[in-house]
């Protein structure tokens, strides 16, 4: 009968959405929260900041890359890709700390999730999300022409192991608000932005 195949139909939903998973990057650190399970730890990289044709997301590299067809030695031809660095110089309190520190990421499999999305401008979830992470909203810098991605770098970042020298690459810097064609209030300007990883059945 129709009812009985309408509720068998809602079950077979429920069993699919229970028994999928959802993949994440937890940025800026080098593990994922207890709730997930580690597929790799790795280093963030990208393109340059200062490069016209930079691609604009940040990779999670692995720490044990693979090699297929190569050549070694720079060849001008070519997409490159860099190491990652916090520039943390002007920001408030601690993250002021990780100026010029490497940049670590997690990836990070969640089960029995559909879906998982950055909120940017909020630290909690909406009501039937779970939170996975929290943190500051960070990107590349105003006036560099490279273009970046909007990315949420966990609360209390990790550092690279040796990383602290001054060696630039893709550079990530805290994002505020601006007052204009973004309402203020609710938006306060020059104020910095936090974000929220959450995911859902």
């Amino acid at each position: 009968n129709l009812h009985v195949r309408f509720v068998h139909n809602i079950y077979l939903l429920f069993q699919e959405t229970k028994n999928s998973s959802v993949v994440y990057t937890r940025w800026g650190k080098k593990t994922c929260p207890s709730n997930a399970e580690l597929v790799h730890s790795g280093y963030t990289g990208g393109s340059w900041y200062n490069n016209k044709g930079a691609a604009v997301d940040p990779l999670c590299l692995p720490r044990d890359p693979e090699w297929g067809i190569y050549s070694d030695g720079v060849n001008g031809g070519k997409a490159f890709v860099y190491g990652a660095e916090y520039q943390t110089n002007n920001s408030p309190g601690y993250l002021r700390t990780l100026y010029e520190q490497d940049v670590p990421c997690a990836v990070c499999l969640r089960r029995n999730r559909a879906v998982v999305k950055m909120f940017p401008a909020r630290k909690t979830c909406y009501k039937g999300w779970k939170l996975e992470y929290h943190g500051y909203l960070m990107a590349g810098y105003h006036d560099h022409p490279a273009g970046t991605m909007y990315t949420c770098v966990d609360e209390h970042p990790d550092t690279l192991h040796g990383g602290d020298a001054n060696k630039n690459g893709r550079l990530f810097y805290q994002a505020e608000a601006r007052c204009g064609s973004l309402k203020c209030p609710p938006y306060v300007e020059g104020r910095e932005l936090v974000c929220a990883i959450c995911s859902k059945e």
